[in-house]
């Protein structure tokens, strides 16, 4: 009922890091559902060229100018480089949601585990660094493979979205409704948020043993 309520028809969405796997599959799925989607990237060349290969009306630009003109962002940049991203974007950040779906992950002979965060999480950390905007945690176990494959027409998976400020949550399930096969599921405040970042290491290595693009499903509701 509250979804139905959450108009986002709308809004733009910008993607930092939209030339990576993740971003560009994100960005894909919304500009066919007809959203404005903008691509950021570190180079605005790289951003345009990641847009034109998407099509469906995408553009691509520099970080900042993206985070300046989108009404909402998304984060999908590497952990790496989380932070000093967000520290130089707090400005044009300011007042708007901010979607933190950054893995904070490690990889060695056995293979994904995931790191330890000062603050937490990769999302704590957004909040740390970007005190005048509105951080929600979603769009952490997405298969970019499934987003980016032209013969899937409906993503199996339900996305957890976690924050404080519950509007803002609200937005960003209804945010998720609109990908085709895509449920927002509301998955509690974002002190928890360590843990469906680390989760992202077990369901990588579900994927390695099948030979699978598994997502997740919640039951009963």
């Amino acid at each position: 009922m509250i979804r139905a309520m959450t108009d986002v028809n709308r809004l733009s969405i910008g993607i930092l890091g939209g030339t990576g796997d993740q971003g560009k599959g994100l960005a894909r799925r919304f500009a066919l559902a007809g959203h404005q989607v903008l691509i950021g990237s570190r180079s605005a060349q790289r951003a345009q060229d990641a847009a034109e290969s998407i099509g469906a009306g995408a553009t691509g630009d520099e970080n900042a100018v993206v985070a300046a003109q989108a009404d909402i962002v998304i984060v999908a940049v590497p952990y790496e480089g989380h932070k000093a991203l967000l520290e130089s974007l707090r400005a044009e950040l300011a007042g708007k949601i901010v979607v933190d779906c950054v893995n904070p992950l490690g990889f060695d002979k056995q293979g994904a585990y995931a790191l330890p965060v000062e603050e937490g999480s990769a999302a704590q950390q957004a909040v740390a660094v970007l005190p005048d905007s509105r951080v929600v945690a979603a769009f952490h176990h997405v298969s970019a493979v499934v987003l980016m494959d032209p013969a899937v027409d409906k993503v199996d998976l339900d996305v957890l979205v976690l924050g404080d400020d519950r509007e803002a949550t609200d937005v960003v399930q209804a945010l998720a409704d609109v990908i085709p096969g895509v449920r927002g599921v509301y998955g509690g405040r974002l002190r928890n948020a360590h843990q469906i970042e680390a989760l992202t290491a077990n369901i990588i290595s579900v994927n390695r043993r099948y030979k699978a693009h598994a997502g997740l499903r919640i039951t009963d509701i």
